[in-house]
């Protein structure tokens, strides 16, 4: 079963989401079967690597409200973070463009290290006070993960990946996705936001009983079909089995 997720790595909700749907798949019976896709978007495609201020003065741009109101509406974004164990550290934080980021996740997803990467990337951005968009940390937080340093570097010199990164957010405009996180399971459940695990953990099993489909066998000469509570099981006798209502 496949579950991909559309993210940005400076998306507050998209770390939350993250582990709302971790704690989901913890629960699910199945979990060892399901495929993990992680797609770029891009919050602001015209960021750039380098940008001045605080995160609050970013905000405050975007929403056209001043810093202070910027900081208060972070508050609450910093206590669901909280509940699931996540450190945000917003005053800290360090205003960035994602695109080589997204890049370089293709890179690890070749090693099969997407997982490893992602998370990096989000602990880097809103815990450590990371700048995710420089390169020499790019490429130090790809070595952390157990990817190979300077190949991770050349990948990042180069305009591999870029085609990459592109498609996945071409997709997301063609699927209607319009902000993240945004998870489809199965290419038929959208998720759009970071939504409770009940939710999540719901989905999963609802997509899971579609492509697993419970087969009804019965014996070969039918005896016992309108037994009552033999062998450990009560059953209801079919209405058209001639028995008085």
């Amino acid at each position: 079963m496949k579950i991909e997720i559309w993210s940005d790595y400076v998306c507050p909700f998209c770390y939350i989401g993250k582990r709302r749907l971790e704690q989901a798949i913890g629960l699910f019976p199945h979990r060892g079967e399901l495929e993990i896709v992680y797609r770029s978007f891009e919050l602001d495609p015209n960021a750039k690597p380098y940008t001045s201020g605080t995160i609050y003065d970013s905000l405050a741009a975007k929403f056209g409200v001043s810093a202070g109101e910027a900081k208060a509406m972070t508050a609450n974004i910093a206590e669901q973070a909280k509940a699931l164990g996540l450190d945000y550290r917003f005053d800290t934080m360090k205003p960035t463009g994602t695109f080589d980021a997204h890049r370089l996740a293709f890179f690890a997803a070749g090693s099969g290290k997407a997982e490893e990467l992602t998370e990096r990337l989000l602990k880097a951005y809103f815990t450590d006070s990371e700048h995710i968009g420089d390169r020499d940390t790019l490429v130090r937080l790809a070595a952390e993960t157990g990817l190979n340093a300077e190949e991770a570097r050349r990948f990042l010199e180069s305009e591999e990946g870029g085609a990459e990164v592109r498609s996945d957010e071409r997709e997301a405009g063609a699927l209607g996705v319009r902000g993240v996180p945004f998870f489809v399971i199965n290419r038929k459940y959208a998720i759009s936001g970071a939504q409770p695990t009940e939710l999540f953990l719901d989905t999963l099993y609802k997509a899971w009983n579609e492509e697993h489909p419970l087969i009804f066998v019965d014996g070969a000469d039918g005896e016992g079909a309108g037994e009552l509570c033999e062998d450990g099981s009560c059953v209801i006798p079919p209405r058209d089995s001639g028995r008085p209502s």
